[in-house]
């Protein structure tokens, strides 16, 4: 009988998924696993598998069905509090999602271009500014998409530093009543903002919907301010760690570096194999089943709890041979770091076009960048959040 594993695992190293997932991956697609909380599950840790669950319609993503796993006791803590449309199944989660998609199509991102460019250069001479030593991710890496996701809701960006803060407490603290603490906080001052957005009415999708959808009765407040808070912290805290873990990885690949720097017309390829090798979002992808499915030999009962990491998705090498290698010209985009299914990560279109810009652009402006930290002293974070380091010195 195979040994019960207990989940998630911690990196050994930050830009890589855990090496026992890759074991796992070895030995098959699916695995029971322990929570934190001493219940019992499924992790599922091969490609096919993982994308065939993630689009089954009797996995539920409710959580707050009281068989909803946890993976951490932050979870735990803010169970009781309404879920943003992440938190829901059809057809009541594409009823909000469909809200929210204006902001987020190829049309709006092909106008946001233009700024984020904009941003991006602030960002390189704050960056400068700060050196020749400096912390690339609160210079660089935080600003780019920090500012950027305030343009798209409507939030003031003189506010960042409470914002990312809460955030960063709400995500990553392993202190519960911290926890519930920073999403009160957050909660509160998204109030804050439609009320201001009724008041005098703003660019931007928390002003769109306060003065639509919620005026029309078509919104509860609660859910708009769930919708925001779920945009906000997302929409820095992820793609901030990408483009760190990506300035990681590519100093630590010269060679990837040099071809990288040689042919802009690789740039989109960069990134992606960068969005799955790094799979920063690796304890996302958790459901509950709603009904008996058999898959690859295994019995999952309805009522357990699935977990369906990207990372050992992403390293399965019956999709990416090799997945060990980091090859700039994989050719990767049909990865799993935005998930799969009517889940799939909503802001994935502006996450891609972030990258597209800030990674070139970095290495254009610094090109002796290098780490004056060795990578060997980075610290992994704890398994149960949005991987990244808090901290990556550079120097040029």
């Amino acid at each position: 009988m195979e040994e019960t594993i207990t989940y998630p695992q911690v990196r050994t190293c930050p830009y890589r998924p855990p090496h026992g997932y890759t074991e796992l991956t070895a030995q098959g697609p699916l695995h029971r696993v322990e929570l934190h909380d001493g219940k019992l599950g499924w992790v599922v840790t091969r490609y096919a598998e993982a994308r065939a669950l993630l689009s089954d319609p009797r996995l539920s993503s409710n959580r707050t069905d009281p068989n909803f796993p946890l993976v951490s006791a932050r979870g735990a803590a803010v169970r009781s509090q309404p879920p943003a449309f992440v938190g829901m199944d059809p057809p009541e989660h594409g009823y909000y999602r469909r809200m929210t998609i204006p902001e987020f199509t190829v049309k709006r991102m092909n106008e946001l271009r233009p700024r984020i460019e904009e941003i991006t250069e602030r960002a390189a001479e704050q960056l400068r500014a700060a050196g020749p030593s400096a912390d690339l991710v609160v210079n660089y890496a935080l600003p780019i998409p920090s500012l950027v996701i305030c343009e798209v809701l409507g939030v003031p960006y003189s506010d960042h530093e409470f914002f990312e803060d809460a955030s960063k407490r709400l995500v990553r603290s392993a202190n519960t009543e911290e926890v519930v603490a920073a999403r009160t906080e957050l909660v509160a001052y998204l109030d804050s903002l439609v009320d201001a957005a009724i008041e005098n009415p703003r660019p931007g999708l928390v002003s769109r919907l306060a003065n639509g959808e919620l005026a029309r009765g078509e919104l509860p407040r609660d859910h708009l301010t769930g919708i925001a808070l779920l945009l906000l912290v997302a929409g820095h805290e992820t793609t901030a760690n990408v483009i760190t873990l990506g300035t990681l990885m590519l100093l630590e690949h010269p060679e990837q570096l040099a071809a990288f720097r040689a042919d802009p017309e690789v740039v989109p390829g960069v990134v992606e194999e960068l969005l799955r090798y790094t799979s920063i979002a690796d304890s996302a992808g958790v459901r509950v089943a709603t009904a008996d499915i058999d898959i690859a030999g295994q019995h999952i009962r309805a009522g357990e709890g699935v977990l369906i990491p990207n990372g050992p998705a992403n390293f399965d090498p019956a999709m990416f041979p090799e997945p060990e290698e980091f090859d700039i010209q994989r050719g990767s985009r049909k990865h799993n770091a935005f998930g799969y299914g009517v889940h799939q990560c909503l802001g994935q279109n502006l996450a891609r076009l972030e990258l597209q810009i800030a990674l070139p652009l970095l290495f254009e402006r610094f090109p002796t960048l290098r780490l004056d930290t060795p990578a060997r002293e980075l610290r992994s974070r704890r398994a149960d959040t949005i991987q990244g380091v808090d901290e990556l010195i550079v120097t040029w």
